[in-house]
């Protein structure tokens, strides 16, 4: 059995390899954090990944990017607690600093001990859900700035409507302004179908009355543009 000892860090990582009896396959070595360094890696692998045990320590997002590179190459990866691996370091070694070269022979030695206990904490799902939920909280933070948008637009456009209704980012109102984007197509809308679109989409708490509401606040919002414009034409040809 060989046994890969992996010290993560942020840019770089140390690697040292050797077999269960102790023998050294391949003295502390140093390999970037990238694709690069991780072909690296894998050129000095044992070919078979089923006789390689691969052990490096939790160290978040720094050790993701490789942890799934050895997943790719059939191998599976053991991640140790931190506090695993620092009290395993006192117990071995009368240092009592970290030395990352000594770190990554720790490790490998930990893979052959059966009093450390491996901490399994990582997995495919464990990485994806992670990366679902940052994604999750950008949708969120772009809908907020989607929603204030709106309202700016709408206080520009058709103010009178926030007063008709609960709020503007509800689900009846958006349903209203997608089929009725103006306040000239609410004026000029079917009552019938205004009051389906309200009903349908608001669990039946809009009714005829309050669609006959917005369209009537629209009507002479329309009325009052109308006169407006006559007026300017009447100054003009006095």
């Amino acid at each position: 059995m060989f046994l890969v000892g992996i010290d993560v860090a942020k840019d770089k990582h140390d690697c040292f390899i050797c077999d269960s009896d102790g023998n050294v396959i391949r003295d502390v070595f140093t390999f970037s954090n990238d694709r690069e360094g991780f072909n690296l890696l894998l050129s000095f692998m044992p070919t078979s990944s089923e006789n390689v045990k691969v052990g490096l320590e939790a160290t978040g997002h720094y050790s993701l990017n490789l942890i799934n590179f050895l997943i790719d190459n059939g191998y599976s990866p053991v991640v140790f607690n931190p506090l695993q691996i620092n009290l395993f370091r006192k117990a071995h070694t009368l240092r009592k600093t970290k030395t990352d070269k000594i770190d990554a022979k720790l490790i490998a030695l930990m893979l052959s001990s059966s009093v450390a206990k491996p901490h399994l904490d990582l997995s495919y799902h464990v990485t994806e859900l992670k990366s679902l939920t940052r994604y999750r909280s950008r949708l969120k933070e772009q809908l907020a700035r989607l929603k204030i948008s709106l309202a700016r637009i709408i206080e520009i456009v058709f103010p009178e409507l926030e007063n008709c209704v609960y709020s503007i980012n509800q689900k009846s109102t958006m349903a209203l302004l997608y089929e009725f984007p103006s306040k000239e197509l609410i004026a000029n809308a079917h009552l019938t179908r205004l009051t389906n679109r309200l009903k349908d989409n608001s669990r039946g708490k809009y009714s005829k009355d309050k669609a006959l509401e917005i369209r009537n606040i629209a009507i002479i919002l329309l009325e009052l543009v109308l006169m407006q414009v006559v007026l300017i034409l009447f100054k003009r040809l006095i």
